[in-house]
């Protein structure tokens, strides 16, 4: 018997969705979350993709632990906790080339790609829907640079260590942009609260 769980890396807790999963396997809660948790502690903060395969007779079982999701990489990588949301308004992250390839580096096998160049458009992708920037760029826009061969110098020699000086510009970069979302959001909070007052008053 397979079950498939998606746990917190390091820190899985007891909760009503875990128990259905396990619970008719009949094998102990308790022991599972403790194998489970140091099987994923080098993954803390993540979501991490486990597999038990349960002797239901025998009542023992064996742990697979997958490489996390290529989102929640990047969000490790760059440091945010989740998507945008709005990806298309809103950024939440400007990610250098290099830590692409890195996050693509480490899900290369998991990935369906054919080689690593293939595997950093995927990553690329993905950050379009986490509205991620990539060098400052829309991925979308990256992603195609990338077909392009733009990046190729890059992705031959697995480069994965941004320079100092380029994380700076792109954290700068971003910092600008970020302010300027912000003040857009306290804008658009700031008239739907006025527009709930004035429709609350009418109401009276």
């Amino acid at each position: 018997m397979q079950i498939k769980i998606l746990a917190e890396g390091g820190s899985m807790k007891p909760g009503p969705a875990l128990s259905q999963k396990l619970g008719p396997a009949g094998i102990p809660l308790n022991k599972v979350i403790e194998q489970v948790n140091d099987a994923t502690k080098d993954f803390k903060g993540l979501k991490v993709p486990v597999e038990l395969d349960v002797n239901t007779k025998t009542k023992s079982f064996k742990i697979k632990v997958f490489s996390p999701p290529v989102s929640e990489l990047l969000k490790k990588e760059l440091g945010i906790e989740k998507g945008s949301g709005q990806q298309k308004r809103f950024q939440n992250g400007n990610a250098s080339i290099e830590q692409i390839i890195s996050v693509a580096k480490t899900k290369m096998q998991n990935l369906l790609a054919k080689d690593l160049k293939s595997a950093v458009k995927l990553v690329a992708g993905t950050c379009v829907s986490l509205g991620v920037l990539i060098e400052n760029k829309p991925a979308k826009e990256v992603v195609h640079e990338i077909e392009e061969g733009i990046y190729d110098k890059e992705i031959s020699e697995e480069r994965t260590e941004t320079p100092e000086e380029k994380k700076k510009e792109l954290d700068s970069n971003f910092a600008v942009l970020k302010a300027q979302q912000d003040k857009i959001i306290k804008q658009e909070q700031a008239a739907k609260e006025a527009a709930e007052t004035t429709a609350e008053k009418e109401n009276k």
